[in-house]
């Protein structure tokens, strides 16, 4: 005979099943392109979305990377190699290489993943809303490949109040002196 206590446990099973299946990524087709904004160089360019599948990524992705950047898993808290980085440089998505936070607006949370006032450019990320685990957030996706990276929260500190929980294992880090971020996206 079913518990009632078994049965809620078993909808909540599969709502929670249902509600991090991997979700196709929204990133474009390989003829379009996204404006990336590069440090080193200071500049825009126009860059071809990078489209790949399952296999392909794999191949070029550790197990780590490969559940947190395409199947939107987290890593525990404290155990990214780069959430007590206090070098100067940059992160990158580790899919594609796109520059995507500085250590400029790195600061230390407190939750265990690196954290970020603000991205290095807006149109290096997207966001997206993520409704999972029963929570109403805020996803930030890689804009180039649509690799997952993390989430956002309003709970940052000046000037921007934000807060970018970012994936250790979906960033690599490129250490250089003197990277600085821009204002916004140029228009």
């Amino acid at each position: 005979m079913r518990t009632l206590a078994g049965t809620i446990f078993t909808v909540l099973a599969v709502v929670l099943l249902l509600s991090v299946t991997d979700r196709p990524r929204a990133v474009g087709d390989e003829t379009q392109t996204v404006r990336i904004y590069t440090v080193a160089t200071g500049a825009y360019t126009d860059l071809p979305y990078v489209k790949k599948s399952a296999s392909q990524w794999r191949g070029v992705l550790t197990e780590e990377q490969f559940h947190i950047l395409r199947e939107e898993g987290t890593e525990r808290a404290f155990t990214g190699k780069l959430w007590d980085n206090h070098r100067e440089g940059i992160y990158r998505c580790a899919g594609c290489g796109t520059d995507l936070f500085s250590s400029v607006t790195k600061y230390d949370s407190g939750t265990g993943w690196p954290s970020f006032w603000q991205p290095v450019d807006p149109g290096n990320i997207r966001e997206a809303e993520d409704n999972s685990l029963f929570l109403r957030r805020v996803e930030v996706e890689c804009a180039r490949c649509g690799g997952h990276l993390g989430h956002v929260f309003k709970d940052g500190p000046a000037p921007t109040g934000l807060r970018y929980c970012i994936n250790s294992a979906s960033l690599t880090f490129v250490e250089g002196p003197g990277q600085v971020v821009p204002t916004g996206k140029e228009g």
